[in-house]
């Protein structure tokens, strides 16, 4: 982290992180803890008083339920994740390479900045940034050739077709 502080952001993640976890997470020198566990907005606002760190926080949404949650998050964390609500037998948090309903969003108040999440791929980025506009997006297995195994082409395809969607919404914005 050191070495790379000038170069590049860097990121925790954690889930569900007890006190001393996340005092270690903070004194690695990372900018940022991403949280993805069932952290309630006071837990996060905890968390980051007690750190000085910037604070990620990702929301499972499933349900207009979640969408009303979005505030509370907002008002605590510096950015937010919106991905898919793992399903119900899922041993792991996330999405997990599933969208989720992006209409749901439609409730959001348009001035909460966040990252889309959820079964993003090549074949879907463009849509969801005109479907969705949000401040960004975060990609994992929609770029992958095998669980775990990033593919530069997947990657590149990703990032083409995210920018042109973005390109052509400024253009028409002007």
């Amino acid at each position: 982290v050191d070495r790379a502080a000038d170069r590049i952001l860097s990121v925790v993640l954690l889930v569900d992180p007890d006190d001393a976890l996340v005092e270690a997470a903070a004194a690695t020198g990372a900018g940022w803890l991403q949280l993805h566990g069932a952290e309630s907005p006071a837990r996060v606002a905890a968390m980051k008083a007690a750190t000085g760190r910037k604070l990620i926080k990702a929301l499972p949404i499933g349900g207009p339920e979640d969408v009303a949650a979005v505030p509370a998050y907002a008002a605590v964390a510096d950015l937010l994740i919106l991905d898919a609500k793992p399903p119900k037998d899922a041993t792991r948090p996330g999405g997990l390479g599933t969208p989720f309903d992006w209409a749901l969003l439609d409730a959001l108040d348009p001035s909460v900045q966040f990252l889309l999440s959820g079964g993003l791929d090549p074949d879907n980025v463009s849509a969801a940034i005109e479907r969705v506009r949000p401040w960004g997006l975060d990609v994992s297995s929609g770029v992958e050739r095998t669980r775990g195994e990033k593919d530069a082409g997947l990657i590149g395809r990703f990032i083409a077709r995210a920018r042109a969607a973005h390109n052509a919404l400024e253009k028409a914005a002007s």
